[in-house]
C-alpha cells in the first residue's frame, strides 16, 4: 500500500532531579537516569503504533534539575516529534523549575516510592503546580516501598505507565489529523451529521469534506493505482464469495454485472484510502493534488441514499476492515542495498514476531532479507520469497530459509527485447506490456532443467 507517511509520535522521558550540588545531585544522577531508561525499555517493548511498530522513547540528555535543563529537554523533544512525556524522579525536586510546561503535551509523573528521598514529595508538589497552571498530569506512585537501589518497576506502576502511554499516544497521534467526511448526511439521519466542535475542541482534530461525486470523478478518470486495484481484486476473488441473490429473477444481476460491481467497490475502497492519506503513485499519473490526501486518521461515507440508488454503496470499506485477517505492512525501500535490507528485515522481525510472510523484490534485497531471517532464527517459521536467482539465493532455498525465488528468464528478456526493438524499427505495432516469463524455483524443482535454465 502506498501512502504519504507522517513521522511517528515518540514518548519523551524526563529524569528530574534535586538540583542542589555539593553531593546532593551527584548522589542521585545514576539512580534517576536508570529510572528513565527502565521506563523507556518497558514502553519500547510493550507499546505499539497503529501500524504494529513499537514506539520509540526519547530521554533527555541530562537529568533536569532546573529551568535551563527543562528548556533543553523541551527543545530536544520538539526536534524528535515527542507527543507525550513521562517525568520520573526518586527524590524531591524544585517543581516550578522542572515541570513540563507544554500545554498541548499529555504528561505523567512517576514519583519513586523509595526508602530514601521519596519521589512522592515531588509528585505532590509538581501536580499542585500543574493544577495551578491548568495543565492536567497523570499521577503514578507505587503502593509498595522499594529500596533506593531497586531498579525494577513494580507491577502496579507498570500498569499505570502502560495505561498512560497508550492513552497519551492516542491523543498525540490524532492531534492535528483530520476527520474526512465523504458526503454530508446519511439518509437524513441527524446522528450522521459531523459535529465540528467535538473534533476540533475535544480531540484537537480538523474536519475535511469532499462530495461523493469526488469518488465518481476518480472512478471515471481512473485516478487510482491500477496495479493496486488488480492485486485487491485477486484477493477479493479468493476470499469474498457471492452470497445468495434473494431478489426476484427479473431484478437479479448477471455474472458480468456482479463482476463490475465488485470492481467498483474495490476501487471505491482504494479511492477512499487515497482521499484519507494520499498516494504518491497518483503524482506519477499527473494527479499531484490528489496524491496528497487529507491527512485523515478517520473518515465516514455519508449520504448513502443519494448514492446507492445509482451506484454500489460504501459498505465494502467497512467489511474489508472487519473480514480481512491478513494485515499488509508498509513496503520498505532498501534502494537495492543488501545491508540496508538486512537491517530493515531485522527491525520488521523484532517489531512483528507474528509476521507470516515477507517478499524481497530484487536480488540484493532478497539476500539481505534471507540473511536476517536465518540469523534471527525465523527460517521455516514464516513464508519468505525472494526475487532473482544467484548462488546465495539458491542456497537459501535449499536450506529452507526461503520458500522459493521468482527468477526471470535472461534469455527471454534478451530475445523478446531485441525482437521488440526490431519491430519498432520496422514501424510495426508492439504490445504495451511484454511478459518475458518467470520460473518459481523451490526446493522441489531447483534441480530441474526448467530451473537450471534461469538460475545463474
Amino acid at each position: 500500500m502506498s501512502q504519504f507517511k507522517s513521522i511517528p509520535v515518540k514518548i519523551g522521558i524526563r529524569p528530574t532531579i534535586d538540583g542542589r550540588r555539593l553531593g546532593v545531585r551527584e548522589s542521585l544522577e545514576d539512580q534517576t537516569m536508570r529510572m528513565a531508561k527502565s521506563v523507556a525499555e518497558l514502553l519500547q517493548s510493550h507499546i505499539r503504533h497503529t501500524d504494529g511498530t513499537f514506539v520509540e522513547c526519547v530521554i533527555a540528555d541530562t537529568c533536569i534539575g532546573g529551568v535551563a535543563e527543562a528548556a533543553a529537554c523541551a527543545e530536544k523533544f520538539k526536534l524528535n516529534n515527542v507527543g507525550l512525556t513521562i517525568t520520573v524522579t526518586p527524590c524531591w525536586c524544585y517543581g516550578s523549575e522542572t515541570i513540563d510546561m507544554d500545554p498541548h503535551m499529555p504528561k505523567a509523573i512517576w514519583g519513586f516510592n523509595g526508602t530514601e528521598r521519596p519521589g512522592a514529595v515531588y509528585l505532590a508538589a509538581a501536580l499542585a503546580g500543574h493544577s495551578q497552571l491548568g495543565l492536567p498530569a497523570f499521577s503514578i506512585y507505587g503502593t509498595e516501598v522499594q529500596e533506593a537501589n531497586d531498579t525494577t518497576i513494580p507491577t502496579d506502576v507498570k500498569e499505570k505507565l502502560l495505561r498512560f502511554a497508550r492513552a497519551g499516544l492516542a491523543v498525540a497521534t490524532i492531534r492535528g489529523k483530520s476527520y474526512l467526511s465523504i458526503g454530508s448526511v446519511s439518509m437524513g439521519i441527524a446522528g450522521s451529521i459531523v459535529n465540528q466542535q467535538f473534533f476540533q475542541e475535544y480531540l484537537g482534530m480538523r474536519n475535511e469534506y469532499v462530495d461523493m461525486t469526488e469518488i465518481k470523478r476518480r472512478l471515471d478518470r481512473k485516478i487510482y493505482d491500477q496495479e493496486e486495484v488488480d492485486l485487491a481484486l485477486s484477493w477479493v476473488k479468493q476470499y469474498c464469495k457471492d452470497g445468495i441473490d434473494v431478489n426476484s429473477p427479473e431484478n437479479q444481476r448477471s455474472p458480468e454485472e456482479r463482476a463490475e460491481l465488485w470492481e467498483n467497490v474495490v476501487k471505491m475502497t482504494i479511492i477512499a484510502r487515497d482521499l484519507m492519506v494520499g498516494n504518491p503513485k497518483l503524482a506519477k499519473l499527473n494527479f499531484g493534488e490528489e496524491a496528497l490526501g487529507h491527512n485523515a486518521i478517520a473518515a465516514g461515507f455519508q449520504g448513502q441514499r443519494h448514492w446507492t440508488d445509482h451506484l454500489p454503496n460504501g459498505g465494502f470499506m467497512d467489511e474489508v476492515k472487519k473480514q480481512q485477517d491478513i494485515k499488509l505492512m508498509e513496503p520498505l525501500y532498501s534502494q537495492s542495498d543488501m545491508v540496508t535490507a538486512l537491517n530493515q528485515t531485522i527491525d520488521v522481525l523484532t517489531s512483528n514476531p507474528d509476521l507470516t510472510a515477507i517478499f524481497g523484490a530484487n536480488e540484493p534485497t532478497a539476500v539481505g532479507m534471507a540473511r536476517a531471517i536465518k540469523e534471527r532464527g525465523f527460517a521455516g517459521k514464516l513464508v519468505a520469497v525472494g526475487f532473482d536467482g544467484n548462488q546465495d539465493l539458491q542456497n537459501f532455498v535449499r536450506d529452507g530459509t526461503l520458500e522459493g525465488i521468482v527468477v526471470q528468464s535472461s534469455y527471454q528478456m534478451g530475445y523478446k527485447g531485441v525482437n521488440t526493438i526490431n519491430k519498432i524499427i520496422k514501424g510495426e505495432k508492439v504490445d504495451k506490456f511484454i511478459d518475458t516469463g518467470v520460473v518459481f524455483v523451490t526446493k522441489d524443482n531447483i534441480d530441474s532443467e526448467e530451473a537450471k535454465a534461469v538460475l545463474y
